[in-house]
Parts: structure tokens; sequence; C-alpha cells
């Protein structure tokens, strides 16, 4: 009780005595004395049995009042630590008091169970006569005694145990949610020491940056590398101390090769946006809410090729398809990593994650991009920003193409010419890339290719629009035979897998597994490497796939960015995405940003941009024509009479790829000698 009134007597401090057979007294050592009287010998002890583990747990609770009084906290606990803390303390108070239960039970059997064995000697010893009722009701008494003491114990023991089962699983609850909380916390810490690393290193490559530099438009080799790009090489190489923590496995030594370029700065996907030289707008207009009935357009266009289709800017996004295609930069940090790697097999692993990279901005892209004009061209300069140059050139029209050259001083070169071919089948659209990716190393002259696999757009007519990615791609090292095989796994209502789930398995030229890639283009891959292998069977993909590989642990080999605040109102796009057609001073005349149907969508007016969008098309086809009257005026004085298409891209020239043996579009040159210069005379007047 909390206070006391007239006649309690305090169990804490109370003296209980036992008298005779079936009286005893408790008390407090004063003026208030009780003297009770059972009915039974057995009945008296059950009530000295009740009160005595009564006093043992008011002896207790004095005795953790007392402490709670001596302890005065500096600093008052969290509201939720305070409540979880005085929950485990009541559960500890609660366990202790069944403890302090068994002991006072294990106390009073061992007393009586001194006496029925006192009681059993006397017995033995005693004549038979008057006396032997009067000792064998004793025994019985005692024997009965011991019997309501045991029981206790056993009810006190069968307490302790369901409340000790009813807390244990809350127990381990609380226990792995500490254990988590202090994982989160430990790589929340080494989250801190690698951006203050990238921020010291950053404020280095700023103090570089200062200085008098060299002549920025270096020529397309990138010769014109600086002290910044030294410096942050050797930065680079500075983590080579984390390599330990990923190889120290038990395995054999021919295992343990350096893995420095895996190791070091596997979470730095945005060190290109610390120190930018120009301030990049991080918002455009926000997306207009106009209705618009999509079957009146969409429902003469079952089959059609979605080229050949004239569409309003309402289904567009504002940028082109050029610098839709130069988003596959946004991640290029990928190739800079892997242009420094040792092993081809580990700089596969890096290229392989750069071709899912490309793919993570179009989950939520359901806008479609404006179609180029021919000869429309984009530059995307981003040499101080990210060491890398690109350019794109629309190089055909029917069917359309275009050509993309990127150069980095960091040792990378990637190329590509993609043609879209779209079908519109009633519920969906399906969007099939054509051609090939190249990307060659300087260092190592590895070079690499793959293919692009196949956009699904959902739901076009009624539903929610919603894009899949689905199919399969082969990275392959055309010097060495490596190859990295990628599935993109399509969308199933049925499937257990995780959405957007992509797999790949890295193998030397003779087939042997060292890496297995596992994630989702929509958010990270991570990657293991590969330490023994089992195979199901030896030839066929179906050998290959029940293959089973024991790995170490995976590492994060690349995580998208987050898209920007407000990105749902910006057509969903991220933070690269959103500087593409921000208007710069010194572009060709002929660049995207200059586009004026695709700066007055951005702005908002789409009456406006539809106007000049069919303005704009109109001139394309005018200019189409004449060039096929010129070409049927020059096959009629030509020997074969028959009519060749004499437009020939400005930028890119139209010959066999020297590593690949295939006929595609690549830079001769030119373009940046002549920004360097503002010498655009050459260029054509498409807007």
């Amino acid at each position: 009780m909390g206070h006391t009134c007239r006649g309690t007597i305090n169990l804490a401090t109370a003296n209980i005595a036992v008298e005779d057979s079936c009286n005893f007294v408790i008390s407090n050592g004063g003026a208030q004395t009780y003297h009770l009287k059972a009915s039974s010998e057995v009945e008296r002890q059950r009530w000295i049995t009740a009160l005595e583990l009564a006093k043992a747990k008011a002896v207790r609770m004095q005795a953790e009042s007392d402490d709670s009084g001596d302890e005065c906290p500096t600093t008052p606990p969290a509201a939720g630590q305070g409540s979880r803390n005085s929950e485990v303390q009541s559960t500890l108070r609660t366990l202790g008091s069944k403890v302090e239960d068994l002991s006072t039970c294990n106390d009073l059997i061992a007393k009586h169970g001194s006496a029925l064995q006192r009681s059993l000697s006397e017995l033995e010893g005693i004549k038979l006569g008057g006396e032997t009722s009067d000792k064998i009701r004793q025994v019985t008494e005692r024997a009965t005694l011991f019997r309501i003491t045991s029981n206790a114990m056993i009810n006190a023991c069968r307490d302790f145990l369901a409340l000790a089962q009813a807390h244990s699983k809350r127990w381990q609850k609380a226990l792995q949610a500490e254990r988590e909380q202090r994982v989160r916390l430990e790589e929340t810490l080494e989250q801190l020491a690698k951006q203050h690393n990238h921020l010291e290193r950053a404020f280095r490559g700023a103090t570089v940056l200062a200085a008098p530099p060299s002549n920025p438009a270096t020529d397309s080799k990138g010769s014109g590398k600086g002290d910044a790009s030294d410096d942050e090489e050797n930065e680079f190489f500075d983590a080579c101390e984390e390599v330990q923590e990923f190889i120290t496995v038990p395995a054999d030594p021919k295992y343990h090769r350096s893995l420095c370029s895996l190791a070091s700065n596997p979470e730095s996907p945005q060190s290109h946006e610390l120190e930018p030289v120009r301030k990049r707008r991080t918002r455009i207009p926000d997306k207009p809410n106009y209705s618009l009935n999509l079957w009146s357009i969409m429902k003469n266009c079952i089959g059609k090729e979605l080229s050949k289709i004239p569409m309003p800017v309402n289904f567009n996004e504002p940028i082109s398809m050029l610098q839709r295609l130069s988003e596959d930069l946004e991640y290029s940090e990928l190739l800079d990593r892997a242009a420094k790697c040792q092993s081809s097999l580990e700089q596969l692993c890096y290229v392989a994650a750069f071709t899912i990279s490309s793919y993570s901005t179009t989950v939520h892209r359901t806008g479609k991009p404006f179609n180029p004009l021919l000869g429309e061209t984009f530059e995307l300069d981003r040499l101080q920003e990210s060491g890398y140059r690109s350019l794109c050139e629309q190089v055909s029209h029917h069917p359309p193409a275009a050509a993309h050259h990127a150069i980095s001083v960091r040792g990378w070169t990637l190329r590509q010419e993609i043609t879209v071919a779209s079908k519109f089948r009633g519920k969906y659209l399906s969007i099939m890339p054509l051609g090939s990716i190249h990307c060659i190393f300087e260092k190592s002259n590895n070079h690499y290719s793959w293919k692009k696999v196949t956009t699904t757009v959902h739901n076009i007519i009624v539903g929610k629009l919603w894009i899949d990615q689905s199919g399969e791609i082969d990275v392959i090292n055309h010097r060495t035979g490596d190859r990295c095989h990628l599935k993109f796994a399509p969308y199933s209502y049925f499937s257990r897998d995780v959405a957007r789930k992509v797999t790949g398995v890295v193998t030397d030229k003779d087939g042997k597994a060292h890496y297995v890639l596992s994630g989702t283009w929509d958010e990270k891959m991570e990657f293991s490497r590969v330490m023994q292998s089992s195979r199901g069977g030896e030839d066929g993909a179906e050998g290959r796939q029940k293959t089973v590989y024991q790995t170490l642990k995976a590492r994060e080999l690349w995580r998208k960015n987050p898209l920007p605040e407000g990105a749902e109102t910006m057509y969903y796009f991220s933070s690269l995405a959103l500087t593409l057609n921000e208007p710069e001073d010194g572009v060709a005349p002929t660049d995207s940003r200059r586009r004026p149907d695709q700066r007055l969508m951005e702005q908002g007016l789409w009456d406006e941009a539809n106007a000049e969008k069919q303005r704009l098309e109109e001139k394309q086809r005018s200019v189409r024509r004449e060039r096929e009257r010129e070409a049927a005026r020059l096959a009629s004085t030509s020997e074969d009479g028959i009519p060749q298409d004499n437009y020939k891209a400005l930028w890119f020239e139209r010959q066999e790829d020297h590593g690949m043996g295939e006929p595609m579009h690549i830079y001769k040159g030119g373009y940046w000698e002549a920004k360097e210069q503002n010498n655009w005379d050459a260029c054509p007047d498409i807007f």
C-alpha cells in the first residue's frame, strides 16, 4: 500500500510466529499485534506460507523503492526509450518476484521436510501403545504440510516458467531490434565517414581547379588531364585499405587478388555532383493538367509504326530522344571505376551495372520523348564536372536512327547507334531498340558491346500507365572473350520474385563463373564473388540454369540516386534530366535545347507547342521532298538510274566498326572545334 491506516501492519517489518498447532501471531514489534487461530494445523500452515511469500515481496518492493530514490538521472530519456525501459524493468521485477517466491518455498520445503523426517524417526523409535496413534496423526499432518508446501513450490515454478515463455519471444524481438539498430548505426557512421572523405576530396579538387587550368577544350583523346584528375586517381587508390574486409575469407590464395577497384568507394554515385563548376537548375515548370481523349487518337493507330503516327505533345515529355539517349550517362562514374580496374572480370561487373543503370530513370517515365528532326543534335558537356563530353545526332529519319559518341578524360569511350522500332498493340506499346552499344577502355584496350532490352508500356487505353523491361543482354569483352549474361525478368502477377528483378553471371572465355550479379533495374545491383560452383548439366542453357554458386558476401555495386523533390510534378525527371533542356550559350543551332515546340511544352504552353510541332514536321517533309527530287534528278543522269538518298550526317560518318565488323555511324570529329571557334556555318537550318 502507498499509505497506512489504523490497524494495519507493514508486512515488510512484520514478525510471524507460531504458538501451537492452530494459533500464530503477527506483530510489528510495537503496539499492533494480531493473534490468529486456524481451524486446523494444515489451514494454519497455508496462511503462514502465504504471509511469508507476501512478506518477501514487500521487502523486495521496499528495497527497490529505496534504490530508485537514490538514483537521480541527469537527463530524461526519450519517450520511446523510457517506455521500453519501464517495460523491461517491470518484467524483470515480475521475474524477480517469482524467483523470490521459489526461494521462500524452497526454505519452507526444507523446514517441513526436516520436521517430517524427525517425526518419522520418532515413529520408528516408539513402542506400540497409546501414543502410537498420536504420533501417526502428527506424521500425517506434517506430511500434509509438506505436500501443501510442495504444491506451492510447483505452482510457483509453473508461474515462473509460463512468464519466462511468454516474454521469451518479446526478448528475442527486442534483442534483434537492438542488433539491427546497431548495424544501422554502424552503416550510418560508415556513410558519414565516406561523405566526409568525398567532401575533403571535393575541397582539394576545387582548390586545384582554382589554379590556372589547361585548355578545357581538350582533344577527343582527353589529352587535357589536369592536376584535378591526377589528384582524384591518387585519392581513389587510397581506399585500398578496405580491401581486406571484403576478401578476408577462408579460400585458396588464388582468390585473394587485389580488389581495390571493387572495395573503394562503392557508394559514391553522386560524386560528380559534389563540386559542379556551373550551378545547374533543379526545377522546371510543373506539368499542366490537360485532359485528352486518348482513344480518339489511338484507335486508328493499332499495328502502325509509332514514329509515323502524328502525336500531340500531350503524350510527350519536354526532352528529345537525343537527350533521353544522353541520360544513359547519368551513372558515368561506374565507367570511371571500371577504367581503374586491374582485372577485366571486375571491369565487366561495372560495365554490366552501367548497362542496367540506364533503365533506372524509366520506371515512372511514361511520357514519349520528342522525335528528333533529321540533323538535330544534342551536346552534353560535363568535362569539368564528370570528365566527359557527349554528342548525339539524328542521322536518319526513316527509320529513325540516332548516333551517340561520348569520351572521357578518365579513360573510356562510349559510342552507339540506336534505331527504335515500336508497335502499338491495343493494350500495350512495345519499344524495341535496335543496334549495339560499344565501350572501349583506353588503358586495357578492352572493347565491350551489348544491346538493349525491350521496353513495354502497359495500360495504354484503360488504367494507370506502367513500364516494364524484359529480355536478355550479353555484355561481351571482345578482347578477352569474357561475358556477362543479364536477364531482365518480365513482371508476372503470379511470380514470387521481387518486381523488376535482374540477375547476371560473369564468366570467362572458358565458361567458368567468377561473379554473380543480382538486384533490380530501378533500385540497386549487388555482386558476389563466386568461390565454387556445382553444375546440374554441362551443355545447353538448361544445364546453366541448374548451376549452384557458392559465393562470398554480396556487395553493393550500384544504387539509384533519389529523385529530386517534387519530381512527380516534373515528369519524374532525375536531377540530370532536369538540366538537359536548360538553355546554354554556344551550342549548335541544331541543338535540341533550341527546338521551339519542345521549349513551349516545357513552359506549359501546350497549344502553342502543338502548332509549332506541326510547322516543324511540315518543314521537314518539304525538305525531304526536295531531297528526293534532287536524288531522282541525279539518278536520271547516272548509269544505273536508281535514285539514292544523298543525305549525310554532319558530325558522324557511316563506316565499318573496326572491332565488330558491323556498319554504324561513328563520330568523325570537328564538333568541339567548331564550338570553340563558334563557327556553325555547316549546320542546316532545321528549326
